[in-house]
């Protein structure tokens, strides 16, 4: 296994479940790849690398968290319910979907978005039969109330590209999987008390258990192809040969792929993220997670001793002065939580590659888990997995790798 990020770990973990032998070797010293937390010096606290949230519905993320006894680590409200916070006038509203899959909660005025009616909620279906090559303008008009105050911005944070140009077929993938099978599949699950303490630190733990060789700090130079397998890996100045049973799973990002696999096909335009972080405590009854329109924020997140911000699709941010982002994202959480407009302890996180840029020619570069190696296999969400660049893309991925090795009867 190379790559100790959420693909690698789970691809990881599912064969060790299965009790075969793994051996992870990560060119970090920690596991996590970009979902990790870590200790801010300037905070002095605990942050994540990057807000995330999963659905309710997430099938892959709940398989992969219950295997490592870590379910009761997200938390979110009952129901499918999210708040919105306008920036341009100060207006308020919550979306209360019904947990079944009948969306009655459409014909009722204080349950969907202010200012809509039942039937501008249709042109949606038009994304769940996209063709390929098509992007989101293309199908459905990006304008209006609607687009405004709940498409639009929930499509940029599931694709991290601007929703026009962005592939309608990977929207009509997230739509399907969320609004089409009703509020109970998409209620907000948020890590608790961080990221690493769900999904990476008890991965690693069950790994352990179980025998697993876990190498962190070590780089894989390159992989020797011969006859159609991979028949050794460099790390650092040495290679080490396979046995005829050893497959290898490549989960790194699609840009290292690519150098240690030449003939490879991958994604090769990126979008980046931009998060802030203050340590504030967020005001008794905070909504876990609001959505802003129209101001520098996209998503403000409250945790027990902290607010943050995420901002996708940031090519217009991620270059900008980090103290000028700090203050335009604390104006903006000020706001919503209505909390005096002095700056608090701050911190600012850019990733400029955070996914790869999901629009339909990008979408085409995502190559299959099998390559034409017999005994090399590919994860990572920037593979061809059929939804964006996810947490339940990213999981799902190694799952299906792990499968992969098992049903070729290699790697037992």
């Amino acid at each position: 296994m190379i790559g100790a990020g959420l693909a690698g770990l789970s691809a990881a973990v599912a064969l060790a479940a299965e009790g075969v032998r793994v051996e992870l070797i990560e060119a970090a010293m920690q596991a996590g790849g970009r979902c990790r937390s870590y200790h801010d010096p300037i905070l002095d606290m605990t942050i994540d690398n990057g807000n995330h949230f999963i659905l309710s519905g997430n099938e892959a993320a709940f398989g992969y968290l219950r295997t490592i006894g870590a379910a009761d680590r997200l938390v979110g409200p009952a129901d499918a319910v999210l708040d919105f916070h306008d920036r341009r006038d100060g207006e308020r509203w919550r979306i209360r979907p019904n947990g079944g899959r009948a969306p009655w909660w459409l014909f009722s005025e204080s349950r969907r978005v202010p200012g809509t009616r039942a039937a501008d909620y249709l042109p949606m279906l038009g994304l769940l039969g996209a063709s390929r090559e098509l992007r989101i303008e293309q199908v459905i008009a990006c304008k209006g109330v609607l687009w405004d105050r709940l498409l639009g911005p929930f499509l940029l944070g599931a694709l991290n590209t601007k929703p026009e140009i962005a592939s309608a077929v990977l929207a009509g993938a997230v739509i399907r999987r969320s609004f089409a099978r009703g509020g109970s599949a998409y209620r907000i699950r948020i890590a608790r008390p961080d990221l690493s303490a769900a999904f990476i630190d008890p991965a690693v733990s069950f790994l352990k258990e179980r025998g697993a060789s876990l190498r962190f700090g070590e780089r894989l130079r390159s992989l020797e192809l011969c006859k159609g397998l991979v028949t050794a890996l460099r790390v650092g100045d040495r290679a080490e040969a396979l046995e005829g049973a050893d497959a290898v799973i490549l989960a790194v990002p699609p840009w290292i792929a690519a150098e240690l696999v030449p003939t490879l096909t991958v994604p090769d335009r990126f979008s980046p993220i931009v998060n802030g972080h203050f340590r504030v405590a967020p005001p008794t009854g905070a909504a876990p997670m609001v959505g802003v329109i129209g101001g520098a924020a996209q998503w403000v997140f409250a945790f027990e001793d902290r607010l943050s911000v995420t901002v996708s699709g940031a090519e217009d941010l991620v270059d900008a002065d980090r103290e000028s982002l700090a203050q335009r994202f604390w104006r903006d959480v000020a706001a919503v939580h209505g909390l005096a407009p002095t700056l608090p302890p701050w911190q600012i996180v850019k990733e400029r590659r955070a996914t790869f840029a999901a629009t339909p020619e990008q979408n085409d570069r995502r190559p299959a888990a099998r390559t034409s190696w017999r005994n090399l296999f590919l994860a990572g969400d920037w593979t061809d997995t059929g939804l964006p660049a996810t947490i339940e893309g990213a999981i799902g991925s190694g799952a299906k790798a792990a499968d992969l090795v098992q049903k070729s009867h290699i790697g037992a």
